[in-house]
């Protein structure tokens, strides 16, 4: 009996220790022996921002290190150092610390031109994405994608863990409201990678838009396939739950605001505060009239946030910063407790000078016009998420053919 005692310990004791023990989670960059012999000896072209690190150094510095000839760096939204105001224009410069040219593509233009890749031999692209569809990197990967097709330039893929990729859902987008914040029919969160969403838009033969198709003044079809390499995370899947301490942009300070950020933002196309111009944006939300609510939160003018709604302005609501489990869904219930909560309803959805459905922003960001009127109808959570459903099935059917790691389900 104590054999078979001591037998039954020292089992559990190896499986609790490797469980310990789980190897980390390691983001494309950091498999160099897979990617550098690609660049050496070539002109480089990076986009990336202040999140592609390896070991705390940035991708740029690494490269450097290595002997790696960078041509110029492309930028994003925010900026190469992730400090500018959403939706601000960006320009272009020299990086200060390496004296290397710098090129916004969040400014006057949002892919490069020939230009710009005619002393680039191979594009790189690495930053951390969130994994919603609103979230403007997705949509700055496809134009580089069209860019480097166009031009016939290799493109090389970093690829990093989706902090969103343990789930899928939302409505899936209406062509109708295609824009920046969200080009293609995907839901809000489709829980895949960089690299899987990549390989997507190929597969898919969604980067066949204007920009690479007037670019060479020649049919989709005459263009040679578009050169993609994509560096895979080690260690990775997609039942994983991946953190980082580095904030992706201004107002995603921490994960809490990264988890909540699927249902947050679309706080944005509403006259509701988003937490803008504090330290806990999309985190807090509320507004000066929204009766019965103790918590409170002024938002000011700060880095990163110096201009949105209700500056100055006293605005009680919600508090999602108590709220620490990880979601699996878009919390519907939260957006219609807003709604409902907030006492002139004809006001609480803001749109731009006219009245059709593009020019409501809530709109855009969801994806279509029929979620912001089934909110006004009182339509349940529940009836709203069982519309989603044939969407979000055909979705799946796509998606699992890209997929470069294990799935959730």
């Amino acid at each position: 009996m104590k054999k078979i005692f001591l037998f039954v310990a020292i089992c559990f004791f190896m499986a609790t220790s490797k469980a310990q023990v789980a190897k980390p989670i390691l983001p494309g960059a950091y498999q160099m022996e897979k990617y550098i012999p690609i660049l050496q000896n070539k002109r480089v072209g990076i986009f990336t921002n202040h999140t592609a690190v390896i070991n705390g150094v940035h991708l740029l510095d690494t490269l450097l290190h290595r002997g790696i000839h960078i041509q110029k760096v492309f930028t994003p939204e925010h900026g190469l150092r992730g400090t500018a105001d959403a939706g601000e224009k960006t320009n272009d410069g020299i990086d200060s610390k390496t004296g290397i040219q710098i090129i916004s593509l969040y400014g006057k233009k949002y892919a490069p031109d020939s230009s710009d890749l005619a002393d680039v031999d191979v594009l790189v692209f690495d930053i951390q994405d969130v994994g919603t569809r609103f979230y403007t990197y997705i949509s700055s990967l496809q134009y580089l994608m069209e860019a480097a097709w166009a031009h016939k330039k290799p493109l090389l893929i970093l690829d990093r863990p989706n902090p969103n990729g343990h789930y899928v859902d939302g409505p899936v987008l209406d062509k109708q409201f295609s824009s920046f914040v969200g080009k293609q029919t995907v839901p809000i969160v489709y829980g895949m990678t960089i690299g899987e969403y990549a390989k997507m838009l190929v597969g898919e033969k969604w980067i066949q838009d204007s920009f690479a198709i007037k670019a060479q003044h020649l049919p989709a079809e005459a263009l040679a396939p578009l050169s993609l390499t994509i560096i895979p995370c080690k260690n990775y899947d997609h039942s994983a739950h991946f953190s980082f301490n580095i904030a992706p942009s201004p107002n995603l300070p921490d994960m809490n605001a990264i988890y909540h950020y699927a249902t947050t933002c679309l706080v944005e196309g509403t006259i509701m505060s988003e937490g803008r111009g504090t330290t806990h944006a999309f985190s807090y939300i509320g507004h000066p009239s929204i009766p019965n609510k103790t918590f409170s939160f002024t938002p000011n003018a700060r880095l990163g946030a110096m201009s949105s709604k209700l500056y100055g302005q006293l605005c009680y609501g919600w508090d999602l910063t108590k709220d620490n489990k990880i979601p699996k869904q878009i919390d519907l219930d939260l957006i219609i407790e807003m709604y409902q909560s907030f006492p002139t309803k004809d006001s609480f959805f803001i749109h731009t000078t006219g009245n059709t459905p593009r020019d409501y922003y809530f709109n855009k960001l969801a994806g279509n016009a029929l979620l912001m009127e089934q909110i006004k109808a009182g339509v349940s959570a529940t009836a709203i998420r069982a519309s989603w459903q044939p969407g979000l099935k055909w979705f799946r059917g796509i998606r699992r053919k890209y997929l470069l790691y294990k799935d959730f389900e």
